[in-house]
């Protein structure tokens, strides 16, 4: 993590953070994020809400703006700061000359975070290590702008506003706006209670301090908001948790760590649905990330759910079941709603961008959410969802196969256009960009466009919906495969071009229908798929092993050697951690260990210069030029599909399948041995526990529930 901090006068006062350029992204590469959706907190390592995107903020909705502590005449040094798990940061800095009489610091200030759901505590402890008796006075400046995420995210300055009312007697704060309502008390009361007018409204909590050698004192801030009408999406109960949390022991720490803080992180994003039947036991879905999508979002949330089967199938069947009741009903271009179709993203108000982006609170712009849904849905019933649980989801499997018929169209292949009259995405696959879809040099494709890994997870979609229409005894099984079949002789057909390295799948084909021949990470998703053949897949095993692609840090999004290639390019040069993921988890599918380890030594390598918390992406540089990869300032992190990526990762190295329906467990660990010994205990398969170590000769022994049969390797 970058531990760059900001500095403070010596009168005490902070130093402003450098002015943000109006209409500018925050960058976040330096935050610390601790989150507990719905809601979060961001700082930089210093501990001071002071700036850009810092804040506490619940429901897309910035409760505090700022939170500055200052030593009347005295420099705060701050020497340390950073995330304790997930929800949780500490902070450190010495009151620098303070009772000092050798060179050693004498007085600390320890900042202690926690954020909870609309709750945000901040403890300040004061200690003095020294041998003088000393006095000071400590000032806390509090103030809001109550700004959206999305006004934060545009970079666009929103005034702080004044309290509704200020209690000097309890230390009490108050603001409003519309429905929102944010209160920030102090324990203890201030010795004073002032407003600044200067800049900004604000209010500055001073409390004098003396400390006797040895002693210390303390005062908490806690704030609090809420919506009148409640959260869209409220937090979980918190003995709800819808895994089982894994343990993993390799060795390899590094790999121990990225699991360990990777579940915590999840476990922080998970939201529920109001709309679920028990309200005391609420289905239950990972929001993408934080800050930027702290909310729901189809494609993110299957993705996510489906990296998480090994350790249940509680998140799968709570996600699909939320979002089966948001499942398309009626055709409404303004929403790109159609029946079937699975949604794109939910807000609490239509999201207002920039470059006319103009998206509906329920917006169904997404090409490839509803085929996942279906091979979610598949894939958990394979892991042991319980059959009556998947047999009343299967009308909506069913919608979502007729959406899938109706959308292929005359060609046969799933393309998207917006249809809002371009308020909407103009590019509808998980590469959302405006710029992400390009030919080789660099031109940027024209609509309607069928994207590569579309057309693969609308294949897997069709075998897994046949497969589970045959299995619960309901028609169209045979039509479904012979769809697919079709499928992928068109696709064979159409997407295949050549460069000077051979053939490959282009990225997409055009609104003419012309190949968009550029090389780029959309290979992965092709693999294990069903879609290739042996001889596809291995061309494109080496193709994604080949250094343009595999950086060294995990799988480029496009060729280095590119026309267009950035590697700070969103969707153009970036690494994705859950894309890497994808590709590692095909190439062990399709039968490429070698080249799935080495896209998984470079995630890993990441995952330790990121702390563990791998972030939604990061630049594209590549171990060629630095051992640690630079970030991409404006990433979410954590993020949801980033962090499950190492669950995926672990399946992978285990050569981890299940099949409940017919009663097997199969692992055949694959480059597991790379971190032997290892051992993972808390896995589940059909709601029970699965443990399997690995010896350093690369042998599995498994610890399997009770009438499952198991293949070891």
């Amino acid at each position: 993590m970058d531990t760059t901090v900001k500095t403070q006068d010596t009168d005490g006062s902070v130093a402003p953070p450098p002015p943000a350029a109006e209409g500018l992204q925050p960058f976040l590469h330096d935050a610390v994020v601790t989150p507990h959706a719905p809601s979060l907190a961001i700082s930089r390592t210093d501990g001071q809400l002071s700036g850009g995107a810092d804040g506490f903020y619940h429901g897309d909705r910035r409760a505090l703006s700022r939170l500055v502590a200052t030593v009347e005449g005295i420099t705060l040094a701050p020497v340390q700061g950073g995330p304790r798990g997930a929800d949780r940061a500490d902070f450190r800095s010495i009151l620098r000359g303070l009772g000092e009489v050798t060179p050693d610091p004498a007085v600390a200030l320890h900042r202690r975070r926690t954020t909870a759901d609309g709750r945000f505590e901040e403890t300040f402890d004061l200690t003095n290590a020294g041998g003088e008796h000393v006095r000071f006075r400590l000032v806390l400046t509090a103030g809001t702008d109550l700004a959206s995420m999305e006004q934060v995210k545009s970079g666009r300055a929103a005034e702080e506003i004044r309290p509704r009312t200020a209690d000097a007697g309890t230390g009490t704060l108050t603001w409003t706006a519309d429905d929102f309502a944010v209160r920030l008390t102090a324990a203890p009361a201030p010795d004073g209670l002032t407003t600044r007018t200067d800049d900004r409204p604000s209010h500055d909590l001073s409390y004098d301090v003396e400390l006797a050698p040895g002693a210390s004192w303390s005062v908490t801030l806690t704030c609090t908001a809420s919506y009148a009408d409640g959260d869209q999406f409220p937090a979980p109960p918190a003995d709800q948790l819808p895994w089982r949390t894994a343990v993993l022991k390799s060795a390899d720490r590094h790999l121990d760590q990225w699991l360990a803080q990777s579940l915590a992180d999840l476990d922080r994003l998970r939201l529920t649905d109001p709309r679920s039947p028990d309200a005391a036991r609420p289905d239950q879905f990972l929001a993408a990330g934080a800050p930027w999508f702290l909310t729901l979002f189809g494609r993110d949330a299957l993705w996510a759910a489906r990296m998480l089967l090994p350790l249940g199938t509680d998140l799968a069947a709570g996600t699909l079941r939320t979002l089966a009741r948001r499942q398309g009903t009626v055709t409404a271009p303004a929403t790109e709603e159609q029946p079937g179709k699975i949604l794109h993203e939910v807000r609490r108000a239509t999201l207002q961008s920039g470059g006319g982006l103009s998206l509906p609170p329920v917006y169904y712009g997404t090409v490839d959410a509803t085929p996942l849904w279906i091979t979610l849905l598949h894939d958990a019933w394979r892991w042991g969802m319980a059959p009556a649980e998947v047999e009343e989801l299967l009308p909506h499997a069913e919608a979502a196969l007729a959406w899938m018929g109706d959308a292929a169209g005359a060609d046969g292949f799933l393309k998207y256009v917006d249809q809002t009259d371009g308020h909407g995405l103009s590019n509808q696959g998980w590469k959302d960009s405006d710029d992400s879809i390009r030919y080789r040099d660099g031109r940027r494709a024209h609509p309607p466009i069928a994207l590569c890994e579309v057309q693969a997870y609308a294949y897997e979609a069709a075998r897994a919906g046949a497969a589970l229409l045959r299995a619960f005894g309901r028609p169209g099984a045979d039509a479904w495969e012979e769809w697919a079949d079709r499928l992928a002789a068109r696709f064979r057909e159409r997407f295949w071009v050549r460069d000077e390295k051979g053939p490959f799948p282009a990225v997409a084909l055009d609104g003419d229908g012309r190949p968009v021949d550029s090389v780029t990470s959309g290979f992965g998703h092709l693999l294990g798929t069903g879609l290739l053949t042996a001889e596809e897949s291995a061309l494109l095993a080496a193709r994604l092993a080949a250094p343009d692609l595999d950086s060294g840090h995990g799988l480029r999004t496009y060729s280095s050697v590119g026309v267009g290639y950035n590697p700070y390019g969103y969707h153009v040069g970036s690494i994705w951690p859950h894309d890497t993921a994808i590709a590692v988890h095909g190439l062990i599918r399709a039968g490429f260990p070698a080249e799935a380890a080495s896209l998984a030594d470079g995630l890993l390598t990441a995952s330790t210069a990121f702390d563990a918390r791998l972030p939604e992406l990061f630049a594209g540089h590549g171990a060629e030029a630095g051992p640690a990869p630079a970030p991409y300032p404006a990433s979410c992190r954590p993020q949801a599909w980033a962090a499950a990526a190492s669950v995926l990762v672990l399946q992978a190295a285990l050569g981890l399948t299940a099949d409940v329906p017919r009663g097997t467990v199969t692992v055949t660990p694959a480059f597991a041995r790379d971190y032997a010994p290892l051992s993972v205990s808390g896995l589940q398969v059909d709601g029970r526990r699965l443990d399997v170590t690995v010896g350093a000769d690369g042998r599995a022994e498994v610890s399997a529930p009770e009438g499952l049969a198991v293949t070891a390797g």
